[in-house]
């Protein structure tokens, strides 16, 4: 199992939330993606380590932007 932790600016509601949760699920290996809106946090947990960038491109499709 990995885990991973990411910043997503711009979410502001629930459907801001289930459209990152929706794309990031879509990356291979990802089980799960617990997204928190007042923080933006948003932890996947998969079966093998994720791509910075796989994420950032998935997050960029939901219309948002990975901090940093």
């Amino acid at each position: 199992m990995s885990k991973s932790v990411h910043t997503v600016t711009g979410m502001t509601c629930g459907h801001c939330v289930s459209s990152v949760t929706r794309e990031i699920t879509k990356i291979d290996g990802v089980q799960t993606v617990a997204a928190d809106l007042p923080t933006g946090k948003v932890t996947i947990t998969s079966t093998t380590p994720v791509s910075l960038d796989d994420v950032r491109t998935a997050v960029a499709e939901a219309g948002y932007e990975l901090a940093g």
